[in-house]
């Protein structure tokens, strides 16, 4: 494995070169007293490619790489783990130039003395002083480098990331729009793709994937296309893979036509206020087969990778998610639970946008969120704000969420007609993508919010 290997994670990869070049040409730097960091922390979520990194500078630069997940060395006998460290450093000088790869460091990295720790694992905090001397104990020049992975730096002991140590941090982000299609094409070299499937659009398709998803999503549209006896991988093939890793497997289970219908009316309801509300992310699909616990989803998804987001764009969410209901509300009279997902994440919208971001006039631009206590389950932890802002906290959230109901409710009444049309033809196609939605409805894309207009 070498960096023609890595994609997407451009950054990090820049970062890491340096480790590569004084493993290679050691005297370079020594000639001026420079000495290369002893450790490197990779810090990133789960499947960001933080192995596949390491593994990357020991093949690029050619030396021996010496792997052990940090779970590996707790054991139930004190002394065991402590032991493996003095044998793993030691394997590492005996081979140097090498680099050591500490996977999932905050299994006994946690910081002592917390809460969380009373009563803790002997054998976890011998095991983590053990790799503290070992760190203190060699010299760079040796040419042995201490990586090592997490995706919880928040918990690490401050000892780990002193200088000396850990004192080089490198953040693994989550690949944006450019990167997941560089991922793509690493991991698309040896399957056979169709003249119609577009990498740069799939990659638009799937924002918040991280390496190691985007290799499973690869991998499934390929068993997709092979279980059909296919010669080549599809778009619709790669399209069903996405909604099977998001959503799980199609059931095939049969609804009865009054559920089917009103399955079909409730998507209908997203589908047609992600195109009516400024600024809603554009609906790319549309469908009623059943798979995992959801009868339906709709599919919308952002032109560009967001850093920010701002209130018009939540609000928009909250009503495009409320849409569901607002429409089984429109054209039933009555509404079911169906829409419980729904619910929970208008919830949870509204909750940051007055506790975290500011958005509550009545409020202010506070932020009500406690700092992290590793000491307390959160159920545990003490609220930063009275049973008055509370109260008030709560009737903020249960305004946005009244408001947007009402917005979703109003803009369904006034396209009654168009929503009747989507959920006919939904009824009889059962999947319909952007295009076919835009020619059923008659509408084009959602008009962009004032700020991006």
């Amino acid at each position: 494995v070498t960096f023609d290997d890595v994609a997407g994670i451009d950054d990090a990869e820049n970062e890491l070169v340096e480790i590569v070049d004084f493993l290679k040409n050691p005297a370079k730097y020594q000639r001026l007293g420079g000495t290369v960091p002893k450790g490197v922390l990779l810090i990133g979520a789960p499947g960001t490619g933080k192995t596949l990194l390491a593994r990357a500078i020991a093949g690029q630069a050619g030396v021996p790489f010496f792997s052990l997940s940090a779970s590996e060395f707790i054991e139930m006998i004190v002394g065991v783990g402590a032991a493996r460290v003095r044998d793993l450093f030691k394997q590492a000088r005996d081979a140097a130039p090498s680099i050591i790869f500490i996977d999932e460091l905050d299994a006994i990295g946690r910081a002592r003395g917390s809460g969380a720790a009373i009563g803790g694992h002997d054998e976890r905090e011998q095991t983590l002083n053990q790799i503290l001397t070992e760190m203190d104990g060699f010299d760079s020049r040796e040419g042995v480098i201490v990586l090592a992975a997490t995706n919880r730096a928040d918990v690490l002991d401050p000892a780990l990331l002193r200088p000396g140590r850990f004192d080089r941090r490198v953040l693994v982000q989550r690949p944006d729009r450019a990167g997941r299609a560089a991922i793509l094409k690493v991991h698309t070299k040896r399957v056979p793709l169709a003249a119609d499937v577009d990498l740069e659009r799939l990659a638009a398709e799937t924002p918040g994937l991280v390496g190691a998803e985007l290799r499973n999503l690869v991998n499934e549209a390929a068993l997709l296309a092979a279980r059909k006896d296919q010669n080549e991988v599809h778009a619709r093939d790669f399209s069903e893979a996405v909604e099977k890793i998001m959503l799980g497997p199609a059931r095939h289970i049969l609804l009865n036509p009054t559920d089917r219908e009103r399955t079909a009316y409730h998507e209908s309801g997203h589908a047609l206020l992600g195109l009516l509300v400024p600024g809603s992310d554009p609906v790319h699909r549309v469908t009623i087969v059943p798979r995992g616990m959801a009868l339906g989803a709709t599919y919308q998804l952002p032109t560009d990778d967001r850093t920010s987001y701002a209130e018009d764009y939540l609000r928009a969410r909250i009503i495009s998610a409320l849409g569901g209901r607002a429409a089984e509300q429109l054209i039933y009279g009555v509404v079911t639970t169906g829409g419980e997902n729904d619910l929970r994440q208008v919830t949870e919208i509204a909750r940051q946008m007055v506790l975290r971001w500011g958005m509550s006039a009545k409020l202010g631009p506070i932020s009500f969120v406690a700092p992290p206590d590793d000491g307390l389950p959160p159920a545990f932890q003490r609220q930063p704000y009275s049973e008055a802002t509370a109260e008030l906290i709560d009737a903020e959230v249960r305004r946005i969420v009244e408001e947007c109901q009402g917005e979703a409710t109003r803009l369904l009444a006034a396209h009654r007609d168009q929503l009747v049309a989507l959920a006919t033809a939904l009824l009889k196609a059962e999947s319909l993508d952007e295009r076919d939605i835009l020619e059923v409805t008659g509408l084009g894309p959602p008009p962009a919010r004032a700020a991006e207009a």
